[in-house]
């Protein structure tokens, strides 16, 4: 039986990569943007990969259209084998001097756009007793990261989320995976590192800590690599709960584990030059 994956925000970067490495596996793509030009050239490499594919333009957070989605890709399937929830959007600055209004934008987007996508497929992977979610959260949902508090936020949720519902729907052979990725080369993070006004108390710090993310940054995986490990997680058949994309990231995430507070503080801090 053909595979189909949906695979949501795959208008460009590790979304894009991921479709076309699946497709080109000779899986079914079923997917979605808010990106009319970007599908456009998502359909055109699709159709020369081949296969049947469904795409559509729709923000995550518009959940009638994504229960509308729904309907249209069982329709043309019968089934879904895997969701990967990809959609996430960055958010930077001192806590004290956000605005939250925006801020309540973006956990919509990353924690509920992802719960409503999860939701809408669940019931035809519980009747079928066969599924897999794929949530792309970030390494920042397991290590907090300074002037980042609601996209750590964020992402903390759908770590938290993920992790209660595998018990729901292990009983349903339903499984569960969380790649949890800490940069990738993209325009990810230079979208959202927006710097405070230069009388902002946070000023200096915040500065630092984009010059050293930004040469975190270039030692980082492209998007084109982060994707083949993503699709390799995809096709397993029992993929484990956590998943990060280098070597690096799983040192960092074990360390903050294993070492106390009093010790990991100023190694971060030293680290992303904030310690003063």
């Amino acid at each position: 039986m053909n595979k189909v994956v949906v695979i949501s925000g795959l208008g460009a970067g590790m979304g894009y990569e991921v479709a076309k490495i699946l497709a080109g596996k000779g899986m079914s793509i079923a997917g979605f943007d808010m990106d009319p030009e970007a599908l456009k050239t998502v359909k055109k490499d699709l159709d020369r990969i081949g296969g049947v594919h469904c795409l559509e333009t729709l923000d995550i957070t518009n959940r009638p259209g994504i229960l509308k989605f729904r309907d249209k890709v069982l329709a043309e399937y019968g089934h879904v084998d895997t969701v990967l929830s990809n959609v996430g959007l960055g958010f930077f600055g001192p806590f004290e001097e956000i605005d939250l209004e925006k801020a309540i934008k973006n956990v919509e987007i990353n924690l509920f756009g992802a719960a409503a996508l999860l939701q809408a497929f669940i019931p035809s992977m519980r009747e079928r007793r066969y599924g897999k979610l794929v949530v792309m959260a970030s390494m920042i949902g397991r290590i907090p990261f300074p002037f980042e508090s609601i996209y750590v936020a964020s992402k903390f949720a759908v770590e938290g989320l993920v992790r209660s519902i595998r018990y729901e729907l292990e009983p349903f052979g339903i499984k569960v995976a969380l790649v949890e990725p800490s940069q990738v080369s993209s325009q990810f993070a230079a979208k959202c590192h927006n710097r405070p006004p230069e009388d902002s108390p946070y000023y200096d710090r915040v500065v630092r800590f984009s010059k050293q993310n930004s040469e975190i940054l270039k030692a980082s995986p492209t998007p084109l690599e982060a994707a083949k490990k993503i699709a390799a997680i995809v096709e397993e058949s029992a993929p484990k709960l956590h998943n990060q994309l280098s070597r690096r990231d799983s040192f960092n995430v074990k360390i903050s584990e294993l070492l106390p507070n009093c010790i990991y503080d100023p190694m971060f801090l030293k680290h992303m030059d904030i310690k003063n």
